[in-house]
């Protein structure tokens, strides 16, 4: 038997999460399939600390920022639950455009200082700083973990089916108001299909959208035990030199509390097929991020480390890919920047089931 619902949400991961509930609190009827079970380990959603990073300059990207903080308050007002930390966050290293970040957050009201390093050593002894740091103090840490089981809260609060174990096999459009959603426990029919699938997009929609190479990569940062406990820890971002060869990529971390001092290369691990992981650690890659930790984090300990893993899904511009066609929505190429943008990437999925458009960064169309 085919069950008919208005929309159903593919992926209950943070964005379709954040989706189903923007969609419920406009009056959809909405049923959102998880295929494995809450809290796992197999996607890019999961773990206890993402860097809410305001360190943008286009215009696009820093209104999402603004809003992205307003609604992730409102999931907290809603739930109940503490999710975004005002941390601060240090950029440093060789420099992406600072002066254009700083520019661009000032312009919205956003704090940016920068602070010669000897000042950013004092005020933050667990870093190594060699260069001016643009410090940005709104920034912040999310709880990935309780955000994702939060937006779900809410989302079943305002009438969400949340489904967690249902494997969708196929989707198909039947017109442009009906798409037939298969699952392993039997089809639906909606009016509309939000598929936020993360490593998975394209061997749902690969068959139904002309969708961008998106390159699924396993990353592997690490945890290391904090050393250091006499200041507030900031988020940090850190681009490397030309003396830096030896770097795999940009390095992130942030204190992730009762874990230690998480760090990772950015969008530098092998490339994986997501239902063929082994989830350990690539040798090279680990060893060079023990050796940073060694020379540029002398507040955590290089040589006690738990590494992590999770995916990684890109698009060959490195941009985000937000857009519908027919009565299939896609959010997908989020690869390690997105969560901090969840909330709003979610209304904007939402907006487009009923046919308002994202920004014109995130379309389709710019791949031709």
């Amino acid at each position: 038997m085919t069950e008919h619902v208005h929309t159903v949400v593919v992926g209950g991961g943070a964005m379709g999460s954040a989706a189903a509930w923007q969609l419920a609190s406009r009056g959809v009827e909405t049923v959102l399939l998880e295929r494995f079970e809450p809290g796992h380990r197999h996607g890019a959603s999961h773990g206890a600390s993402r860097n809410f990073n305001v360190a943008y300059a286009t215009d696009t990207q820093v209104g999402m920022i603004v809003e992205s903080e307003r609604l992730w308050r409102e999931v907290e007002a809603q739930t109940g639950q503490a999710l975004l930390t005002a941390t601060g966050l240090v950029n440093h290293g060789a420099d992406p455009g600072f002066a254009s970040i700083a520019d661009a957050l000032h312009a919205r009201g956003i704090p940016a200082e920068f602070l010669p390093p000897q000042e950013a050593a004092r005020r933050w002894p667990g870093l190594r700083f060699e260069t001016p740091v643009l410090h940005t103090p709104s920034a912040g840490r999310l709880d990935a973990d309780r955000s994702v089981a939060a937006l779900q809260q809410a989302a079943a609060a305002h009438g969400v089916d949340v489904r967690h174990g249902v494997r969708v096999t196929a989707i198909e459009v039947v017109d442009d108001d009906r798409v037939q959603v298969v699952t392993e426990r039997g089809d639906l029919l909606a009016h509309r299909v939000v598929v936020a699938a993360g490593a998975w997009t394209t061997k749902l929609l690969g068959h139904v959208l002309d969708l961008p190479r998106l390159t699924v990569t396993q990353e592997q940062p690490a945890h290391f035990a904090l050393l250091d406990d006499s200041f507030d820890w900031p988020g940090f971002n850190h681009w490397p030199g030309p003396d830096d060869a030896w770097w795999h990529a940009n390095v992130y971390g942030m204190h992730t509390p009762g874990e230690g001092i998480k760090a990772g290369w950015h969008r530098s691990g092998p490339e994986v097929d997501p239902d063929a992981r082994d989830y350990r650690p690539e040798p090279a890659q680990l060893a060079a991020l023990q050796r940073y930790v060694r020379e540029w984090i002398p507040g955590a300990d290089a040589e006690a480390s738990l590494a992590i893993s999770c995916t990684y899904t890109t698009a060959d511009d490195a941009a985000f890919v937000i857009d519908s066609v027919g009565p299939v929505t896609v959010g997908a190429g989020f690869a390690g920047e997105g969560f901090k943008f969840t909330t709003a990437v979610g209304r904007m999925l939402a907006d487009l089931t009923a046919g308002r458009p994202a920004p014109e960064m995130f379309s389709l169309r710019r791949f031709g």
